[in-house]
């Protein structure tokens, strides 16, 4: 036992070390974490999780000429010919696990301080505060170079490299910041580290209210008995259980964008959609942070675009009929037919409508209630993947050793008619269509096996949840007066 403990004395004394100079850090970022594991593991670059020791180089050397080599004898195509592939399985692996039950703020800023720029120039300077080499910059700021932990060897050698592992340093401890003390200390440590002056600081901290706000500080809902739309939205707001304190705002996030200028919402809503898309990026990487611990970042990433994309959230806005309740330009006030991305624009704008009149907590509750329980189906379903992405998985898994695989093309062709002129379809709705019908049309082994796995493991889930939906569409069918 003895040479065993005295073999963890260099680990202890580096962690013992470490966590010392971590205090100064406290100070340079004006927060001290109460969780100390939290910051060290922001601080931890991919690189220094397989510690092999002082050079880990040698370890990697000894591991790759000593470790278990592939057979030499036979037919090199017999070996890989009934082998899974590695990344696929463990990919399959790790996105069928349900999650637990325990339980980006310059969009914000920018949406507020510049109340005239549509949307397109709000992303334009987003991207300027996010990018990478911006990033990078402040965290030279932090002295964050001095604290990152990092294995020795050549992955980090180029200057472009450690800039970019830097600023996913950065935002690394960002999030850890907003994990323990929440969004306004994240928000304060990012005003500090972009203005050194006191003034920009205070601009940027202190951003003004909404116009819609400022035109009637207290509320707006005495404007209700004159006003038909707002007297509609009000089913609306009976429906989904909140009352709003102004509720311009939610006229103003169903109004499309082929409406003109008018003074009871002051513009249309693509202003606030981008500020939805924002926050419910936000809700939805906090939620999946902690219900899937298990899940690395392209995990995370997979479930997160399988929540917050136009087909979910169209298909959350049609539940709820905000169709029903979008402000257009059509006078004849007949029910419009909505695309998929008008509706999932009306949900995005009303996300944003909820956050400045209520707060954030209220948009964890709506998508606690409407998002993160279809999470359970996405993952028994497997469609955490678009149809294209599944093809090529299937079509990659197919390759044999030492060839190139054989990737899916599309072609696109175009079909004139004069019986139904229509507007043709999306380039990419063609592609998912397309890919969509060849994973049904063709037995794919891998598509098969991942099937029979999510059978076996989740038998009893899937059971459960072919009863309800048989259920509902035994619902849906019957005759409306019948159900009443």
């Amino acid at each position: 036992r003895g040479p065993g403990h005295a073999m963890m004395l260099p680990v202890l004394t580096h962690h013992i070390r470490y966590h010392q100079c971590l205090k100064h850090l406290d100070d340079l970022i004006g927060y001290v974490f109460k969780e100390r594991c939290l910051l060290q593991l922001a601080m931890t670059h991919p690189s220094h999780h397989l510690n092999f020791g002082m050079n880990p180089d040698h370890a990697r050397n000894s591991l790759s000429n000593c470790g278990i080599r592939q057979p030499k004898y036979g037919d090199r195509k017999v070996h890989h010919m009934y082998m899974r592939k590695k990344g696929i399985n463990t990919l399959i692996n790790i996105m069928s696990r349900l999650g637990q039950d325990d339980p980006s703020p310059s969009s914000v800023h920018l949406y507020y301080l510049f109340p005239s720029l549509e949307e397109g120039g709000l992303a334009t300077y987003r991207t300027a505060i996010v990018q990478n080499q911006h990033l990078a910059m402040l965290a030279k700021k932090l002295e964050l170079d001095r604290f990152m932990l990092y294995a020795h060897g050549p992955d980090l050698c180029r200057e472009s490299d450690l800039r970019h592992a830097m600023a996913n340093c950065f935002e690394a401890l960002i999030g850890a910041v907003y994990l323990e003390g929440g969004l306004e200390e994240s928000k304060q440590l990012f005003g500090r580290l972009l203005f050194n002056g006191e003034d920009l600081r205070e601009v940027w901290l202190n951003y003004p209210p909404h116009p819609l706000q400022v035109q009637e500080p207290q509320t707006d809902r005495q404007l209700i008995e004159t006003s038909p739309v707002l007297q509609k939205l009000t089913d609306f707001e009976d429906t989904i259980g909140v009352m709003f304190t102004h509720c311009r705002l939610l006229a103003r996030a169903f109004t499309l964008r082929t409406v003109g200028f008018n003074h009871l919402t002051l513009g249309h809503n693509q202003r606030m959609e981008f500020l939805g898309d924002s926050i419910m990026q936000l809700v939805a990487t906090e939620y999946l942070f902690i219900h899937f611990p298990d899940h690395h970042e392209g995990h995370l990433t997979l479930l997160r675009s399988s929540l917050v994309n136009n087909r979910t959230q169209a298909k959350v806005a049609e539940e709820l009929g905000m169709q029903e309740f979008a402000i257009t330009n059509d006078k004849t006030k007949r029910p419009v037919a909505l695309r998929t991305k008008t509706l999932a624009d009306l949900l995005e704008s009303f996300i944003a409508a909820l956050y400045i009149d209520k707060d954030l907590e209220y948009v964890h509750t709506f998508m606690n209630v409407c998002f993160f329980p279809r999470l359970k189906e996405f993952i028994l379903n497997q469609d955490w993947n678009d149809p294209k992405s599944q093809l090529q998985q299937c079509c990659l898994t197919l390759r044999t050793e030492g060839k190139e695989p054989d990737i899916p093309l599309y072609n696109y062709c175009s079909l004139h008619t004069t019986c139904s002129p229509a507007p043709p379809p999306h380039i990419q709705q063609a592609e998912m269509g397309a890919a969509m019908d060849a994973l049904e049309k063709y037995n794919f082994p891998q598509m098969a096996h991942q099937k029979r796995f999510i059978e076996r493991k989740y038998r009893q889930e899937l059971k459960e949840m072919r009863r309800e939906r048989d259920r509902q569409e035994k619902e849906g069918d019957e005759p409306e007066d019948s159900r009443k």
